[in-house]
């Protein structure tokens, strides 16, 4: 597999949008619209890395949206789209790889598909772009009247990603500095180099007003609802405390488990997974990987979540019940499910968390630890 960077351009304060946040930072469908352009690339085989072009002023809304993708600290951006590219493909310069993908940050619908024929492309050519046809009729126009149509045949709407071969573009791009183009493969056909088009994708919309983030989902997509559940179990050890739903709760002993033991979010985590077909915690987590010793049970909780966002899903509402006779789970509830709503990235209505006991029966009932189940809605598209 050859080696392809994607270069993800999130530096711009989206004038035409208007409003307090870069539109790259508002959520939608549960998550930052940088996340969801983030996910697409890091899903995909053709990519190995992911590289984010961001504005200074924005680290903390950036740190935000990408917490738990592991990514590489963001590039700092210049005044316009293209210094903001140019210094990205300056900081991938060290590890020159072979091709770059460059996007932009506000189509967060790209699909896999278009990637697959833009790295196609990049076999034999140094520059490929996606476009669509016009399929409307293009008129000029001055001074509010018709001067002129325009024939469209030869005219294309033009997307990201666009994709290059590294060195080349990087030259392009130091040629042309201090020049003002709107679009990277211009860059190329100004120092000669040819452009290749192939077929984009109607729903890899650019988000650019206020009412674009109306759309929330692909034109024409058909939405089904998916239940999962989820169950899981943890038998107590020597401590002074739990991990429930991601709060420490004090108790006489502690949990035992590979990670930190958290029963609650494990059993989330399951649940999400299964309404979206793709195993159980312990395919992607397994207890074998050292890697995960220790570690924080919401790194899994988010990764379930992230699947559900590539897809373009939405969690509509979560149920965790917590089984145990000790410790006492209502004095902490509140804080659990608010600890989850946050983890999920959804609205604290969206979230229960309860417990109950088995009356003294079973392991539970005899104070050997402590079991959970979970349920969940999901939204989806549906599949073909």
């Amino acid at each position: 597999m050859k080696k392809a960077i994607a270069l993800i351009v999130a530096a711009g304060r989206g004038h035409r949008f208007g409003g307090p946040l870069a539109k790259q930072y508002l959520e939608l469908n549960g998550a930052p619209v940088l996340r969801h352009s983030i996910l697409a690339f890091q899903k995909h085989p053709g990519v190995s890395a992911v590289r984010v072009v961001i504005h200074p002023d924005d680290l903390g809304l950036y740190q935000k949206a990408v917490q738990g993708l592991g990514l590489h600290d963001p590039v700092t951006g210049g005044a316009s789209r293209q210094d903001s590219v140019r210094l990205g493909l300056e900081r991938l310069a060290p590890d020159v790889p072979e091709f770059v993908l460059i996007h932009d940050a506000a189509r967060p619908f790209i699909g896999s598909d278009v990637i697959d024929r833009v790295l196609a492309g990049l076999e034999t050519e140094i520059c490929v772009i996606p476009a669509l046809p016009l399929t409307d009729t293009i008129k000029r126009i001055r001074d509010g009247y018709v001067i002129a149509t325009e024939d469209r045949s030869e005219l294309c709407r033009v997307q990201t990603p666009q994709g290059f071969h590294f060195r080349s573009i990087l030259k392009a791009h130091r040629q042309t500095a201090g020049q003002n183009f709107t679009d990277d493969a211009a860059i190329c056909e100004s120092v000669g180099l040819a452009v290749l088009q192939v077929a984009g994708d109607v729903a890899n919309l650019k988000i650019t007003t206020q009412e674009d983030m109306n759309v929330g989902d692909p034109p024409g997509t058909p939405f089904e609802t998916r239940t999962g559940s989820g169950f899981d179990v943890h038998r107590f050890k020597s401590g002074n405390q739990v991990v429930l739903c991601g709060v420490q709760v004090p108790h006489s002993h502690a949990l035992a488990g590979h990670s930190d033991a958290d029963v609650g979010l494990h059993a989330l985590t399951d649940a999400l997974l299964g309404a979206i077909g793709e195993g159980d915690i312990g395919h992607f987590f397994p207890p074998s990987d050292d890697q995960w010793r220790g570690a924080p049970s919401d790194l899994f909780v988010r990764h379930a979540v992230d699947l559900i966002a590539v897809r373009g899903g939405r969690i509509i509402n979560v149920d965790v019940t917590l089984i145990c006779e000790a410790p006492k789970i209502g004095p902490h509830r509140l804080v659990m499910k608010d600890r989850v709503a946050d983890i999920l990235g959804i609205c604290k209505s969206r979230v229960n968390v309860k417990a109950t006991t088995t009356e003294s029966l079973g392991f539970t009932g005899r104070g050997e630890g402590i079991a959970a189940q979970a349920s969940v809605n999901v939204e989806i598209p549906v599949a073909e």
